[in-house]
């Protein structure tokens, strides 16, 4: 199949060296709702596909909203970070392993982010001292003014360590709009970060609403990617009606972006690749 016959939301690509294949994960919820699949595709255009590669287990706790899995290879294994709800608990952020990129994935922490927080797309960042982190969502629901923050994780990934730290609010970007179409209040909503750390340029992609719709923003950290010192870029990408993007590099070295585009098509949502672009220090898409 190509990428428009697949329905998928909050899509994440990994390059898998070891098999020289592209995993596509995503949020996936016109399946069973409960779980996480994955197409395959060696050439970035025909995929196969969907594989299920996480069933939870009965007493699991997440019984709806299983959103935004993204596989990243830590210590040579696969660690997938996704999100979870339970009507009697806040939305959570927590992590699955696997020995393969096919799973099957099995729980391997504790839930990440704070209990009586309503967090949602945590993904994974090691910094130079090869010291992990998760950097996630406190939700726009809870708080209005989404912010993106960062919480340290113990070497094996199990458990949190510390306190968590402020990165920065959705109404820091000037650009965002404070007043999406489906909401009746006043919000600033902040969904999907992600880190890229290439050619002497560290960004963080977030997404949450513009002028013209869902979008991606980028921010730029002046020294670090975990403290309150971030430069919002001052337009989002060039995206309509599309977000929570992530960038891969393929097998022939080529850095792209992936995203769901019609987002505001609910069931239609699909993945679309653009190549990236680095002009004077910053990225950008080809459109």
């Amino acid at each position: 199949m190509k990428l428009n016959d697949i329905i998928i939301r909050d899509p994440f690509i990994l390059s898998d060296v070891v098999t020289k294949k592209y995993y596509m994960y995503g949020t996936t919820n016109h399946y069973d709702g409960l779980g996480f699949y994955c197409y395959v595709s060696e050439n970035l255009e025909d995929w196969l596909g969907p594989y299920k590669v996480f069933t939870p287990p009965k007493d699991f706790w997440g019984k709806k909203d299983f959103w935004a899995p993204e596989v990243h290879i830590y210590r040579g294994e696969y660690y997938m970070f996704a999100t979870f709800k339970n009507d009697n608990m806040c939305r959570g952020c927590q992590i699955l392993h696997s020995l393969s990129p096919l799973g099957p994935f099995e729980v391997h922490s504790k839930i990440i982010t704070p209990s009586d927080w309503e967090c949602l797309d945590g993904t994974l960042y090691v910094n130079q001292e090869n010291k992990p982190y998760m950097i996630f969502c406190h939700e726009w629901l809870q708080i209005n003014d989404g912010t993106i923050c960062a919480i340290e994780l113990s070497d094996d990934l199990k458990t949190a360590i510390g306190e968590v730290k402020l990165l920065f609010h959705g109404s820091d970007a000037k650009w965002s709009y404070n007043k999406p179409i489906w909401c009746d209040h006043f919000v600033n909503v902040t969904d999907g970060p992600f880190v890229y750390q290439k050619n002497n340029i560290n960004a963080l992609l977030w997404s949450t609403y513009g002028k013209d719709g869902y979008v991606i923003g980028v921010a730029y950290p002046k020294y670090s990617f975990v403290e309150n010192d971030y430069i919002q870029e001052e337009k989002p990408l060039p995206i309509i009606s599309g977000g929570h993007g992530m960038i891969f590099t393929t097998f022939d070295g080529k850095d792209k972006l992936v995203v769901h585009v019609d987002n505001d098509n609910g069931g239609h949502e699909h993945p679309s690749i653009v190549p990236l672009i680095i002009k004077n220090g910053k990225i950008g898409i080809e459109i």
